[in-house]
């Protein structure tokens, strides 16, 4: 037990760190493209030390306050159902068969937990924001489960380590050779949930800000810092060991998470933001439709 608590407390810190550091270089890189210098890449950390000595005066309802720490707990439980090192014996996670569904409840947990939270802010458009981000999220939810659908169907298990134990023979073992258009799926589907453009409707920098951080101050705005970060690196691990082989060390954990990380950011700095109609619309077709192949491919 001793061991587990320890393997747990490790983990969550160093995907915090990790997580914090792969923000800075997103804003250092998009900077880069964008002409500006930007931020240093300690930027993060100083802030979320900045806005946790910080005390808020802010009172608003019980889920208001309980929204950030659902997105820490959706953020946690995703990232210590997911192995990080393939057979690693140190660094323990929680897994069991058929994991990979509670992850995708995980999933959920965070994004509805910052909804409720939006809801009970008094913000006048809250309402907008929790709209949009919950028509989005059921979209890109129903083509991320296709994708599931596909891994469950070819490999005939729903086990997160089984998946990433059924890549170990070479890169060709790979799901992202094995079920290339469902790979491409998910890869589409990990845009909306990186709130990255163009499907950044939630946030909508363009417009009103609507989105949480415009009434999350202080303490429980660096929990919610906190929180996205510890979620982006779950999203980040768990998408490894689905589609690229896992991880058979640290380093090779940190290229390919990194690698990962890069995608959303270069696609944001050239693509537009959709409207809500039409990111909805591109979410439920597009991707969905390039699982169905693989799932065809698979029945045949």
């Amino acid at each position: 037990m001793t061991h587990l608590l320890l393997s747990i407390t490790v983990t969550t810190i160093a995907a915090l760190a990790w997580g914090l550091l792969l923000g800075g270089i997103s804003r250092m890189v998009t900077a880069r493209i964008h002409g500006r210098i930007g931020p240093r890449l300690t930027q993060n950390y100083i802030d979320l030390w900045k806005l946790f000595r910080k005390k808020s005066s802010i009172h608003h309802g019980t889920m208001f306050w309980l929204a950030p720490m659902f997105r820490i707990a959706g953020g946690a439980g995703v990232l210590l159902l997911v192995p990080l090192i393939v057979g690693n014996t140190v660094i323990v996670n929680m897994s069991f068969s058929g994991d990979l569904l509670l992850v995708v409840y995980f999933m959920f947990f965070g994004c509805l937990g910052m909804a409720l939270g939006a809801g009970d802010s008094g913000h006048p458009y809250a309402v907008i924001a929790v709209s949009r981000g919950l028509a989005q999220m059921s979209s890109y939810e129903l083509s991320f489960s296709a994708v599931i659908l596909v891994l469950a169907a070819g490999l005939k298990t729903l086990s997160i380590e089984e998946i990433v134990m059924a890549q170990q023979d070479g890169i060709l073992s790979w799901n992202l050779f094995r079920y290339p258009f469902a790979t491409v799926a998910a890869l589409i589907t990990f845009l909306p949930m990186q709130m990255a453009y163009p499907f950044s409707i939630v946030l909508a920098p363009q417009e009103i800000p609507i989105g949480p951080p415009t009434e999350y101050s202080s303490r429980l705005l660096s929990f919610m810092f906190s929180g996205r970060a510890l979620f982006g690196v779950a999203k980040l691990v768990l998408f490894v060991n689905l589609f690229f082989g896992g991880a058979s060390g640290w380093v090779s954990l940190l290229i390919k998470t990194f690698l990962l990380y890069m995608f959303p950011i270069f696609v944001s700095s050239v693509f537009p933001r959709f409207r809500t109609e039409q990111s909805i619309r591109f979410l439920w077709f597009v991707p969905t439709s390039l699982a169905a192949i693989d799932l065809l491919r698979i029945m045949i």
